[in-house]
């Protein structure tokens, strides 16, 4: 089967999908585009730091390139390099793959006060993405909102000693910032009981092997329910002694973020009997993403001839978090991408007047696998110590070590 296929997004969700369309037929024109000059999204600046074996999957990808035949370009953004019209009209199909990534609000009055910061917008700075604003104080009572799987890495992030980080690529900026913070206690709070937290109970387990932290956890309650005593039997595990103290909260649904000459000083929560309010320095929001302005997600879901298996029109597609929204692990993502490449290759028309890549090939700052391989190395040679990558953190420096 011939055809020429563009996926906007080199993620685990668009990666997958080139898997999957190029196992199937290996003679497809598949092509990756990717706002940045570096290949991976999610994995390179969405998975922890010391998380390495979850970013061991981008060896899986790099076979997609290297073996497959898929082409990635690089620094290629839609709506500033290329539109979405010039795509469909060089591609056969077009598939959008570009997840969610912008910090969901809280929605209450204050919660646009100085120290409330969204989970996306620390990870971005800690795992220092070229477009990531600075780190911000956050003062010695840091307070999260949300106890998703996101929420848990930022907790652990925070909570750990320097020496912790060991084998991770945090980077010299943000391990910096982390060693001189001067937290001292961090609460986590969820609107549900714990037996209905949305974080896998193996986080919260990776949690009681932090060294100098205490953990305190509030009315965790009890469950007959198989998956919710397992969250509670993680919870009860956990102990430590310390200087920071980490305390679970439970049942409080967010009312006010209350603050002093603009800047943060408490939360106040409604809870089943009434209303708490925490003293905290900082709030920090993990509670999901909503779709980058970029691209009119809800229009295209609105008007989608086949929403639920991601045919949004003729020839164009989506997957991953940009199709179902901001749920499921990495690994979810494959079982996604396969389910949408059968449908493609069923529903493909090719065209053999259609350009494809040749209206991409040829700019100036386009980054292509090979210069993402030279980015690579640069990152991986001279390690600083206990480290395993140093980050190149600006796009202007990877695009020079691509040429």
């Amino acid at each position: 089967m011939t055809g020429k296929i563009a996926i906007v997004g080199a993620g685990p969700s668009g990666c997958y999908l080139a898997q999957a369309l190029l196992k199937a037929a290996p003679e497809l024109e598949v092509d990756i585009v990717d706002a940045l000059p570096v290949p991976y999204g999610l994995v390179r600046y969405g998975v922890a730091a010391d998380h390495q074996g979850t970013k061991g999957v981008t060896r899986q990808f790099a076979r997609v390139f290297e073996r497959q035949g898929a082409r990635f370009f690089g620094n290629l953004k839609l709506g500033r390099d290329v539109d979405l019209d010039a795509l469909r009209a060089a591609y056969d199909v077009v598939v959008l793959a570009t997840g969610m990534s912008v910090d969901r609000p809280l929605g209450i009055p204050g919660d646009d006060l100085r120290g409330v910061y969204g989970a996306g917008r620390l990870t971005r700075a800690l795992y220092e993405h070229p477009d990531a604003e600075a780190l911000p104080d956050l003062g010695a009572h840091p307070l999260i909102v949300g106890n998703g799987n996101v929420a848990i890495d930022l907790l652990r992030l925070l909570a750990k000693a320097p020496d912790e980080f060991a084998g991770s690529d945090l980077g010299p900026g943000p391990s910096g910032w982390l060693a001189k913070s001067g937290i001292e206690t961090i609460t986590i709070t969820g609107r549900s009981a714990a037996a209905r937290a949305k974080f896998d109970p193996v986080m919260v387990k990776e949690l009681g092997k932090l060294t100098g932290v205490r953990f305190d956890v509030v009315d965790a309650g009890d469950s007959d329910d198989p998956a919710g005593a397992k969250k509670i039997e993680a919870l009860a595990g956990l102990s430590g002694t310390g200087a920071r103290t980490v305390t679970f909260r439970f049942g409080l649904t967010p009312a006010e973020v209350i603050g002093q000459d603009g800047e943060v000083r408490a939360m106040r929560f409604a809870t089943a009997t009434g209303e708490e309010t925490l003293p905290c320095t900082s709030v920090l929001t993990a509670i999901g993403f909503d779709p980058s302005p970029d691209l009119p997600r809800d229009v295209l879901l609105a008007g989608a001839t086949d929403a639920e298996a991601g045919a949004l029109a003729p020839g164009l597609y989506a997957t991953g978090w940009f199709r179902r929204g901001p749920r499921g692990t990495i690994p979810e993502n494959r079982a996604d991408a396969q389910a949408l490449a059968a449908r493609i290759l069923d529903d493909i028309d090719p065209d053999l007047e259609k350009p494809g890549r040749a209206v991409l090939d040829g700019r100036a700052e386009l980054v292509d696998y090979d210069g993402w391989c030279r980015i690579d190395a640069a990152e991986t040679e001279a390690l600083p110590d206990g480290r395993c990558r140093a980050k190149i953190t600006t796009r202007a420096e990877m695009v020079r070590i691509a040429k």
